[in-house]
């Protein structure tokens, strides 16, 4: 393996842990439901998806390993944790989950 490659990977998996623990931070500090999920699926989503790429060049420069099916994990969650996260907050609002007192604005409001 390669200086390059071996700081390549360190620093995608120390990223993933950076943004892993924001996410943690955010979800136990943050007020209401809307902002804690805002951090969960952001800051959770970068990442595992920082974490599985350097996973994926590990393996590709050490074991000469392509695996596909890292890069479609990476593709598959990409794609739906945002959604599930938007989809969460949408029922939550839907269910009547109040908003943050200091909140200063609500978009969806006027859509019912």
């Amino acid at each position: 393996m390669t200086v390059i490659s071996d700081v390549l990977i360190v620093l995608l998996l120390l990223a993933g842990a950076f943004f892993s623990l924001v996410a943690a931070f955010g979800v136990i500090r943050l007020p209401d439901v809307y902002t804690r999920n805002h951090a969960a699926s952001k800051s959770a989503t970068l990442g595992v998806m920082c974490i599985m790429l350097g996973t994926f060049v590990y393996f590709l420069v050490e074991h000469d390993l392509f695996s596909s099916r890292l890069l479609l994990g990476i593709a598959f969650f990409f794609i739906t944790a945002p959604v599930a996260g938007h989809l969460i907050s949408r029922a939550a609002y839907n269910s009547g989950v109040k908003m943050w007192d200091k909140s200063v604005r609500d978009d969806l409001k006027n859509k019912k």
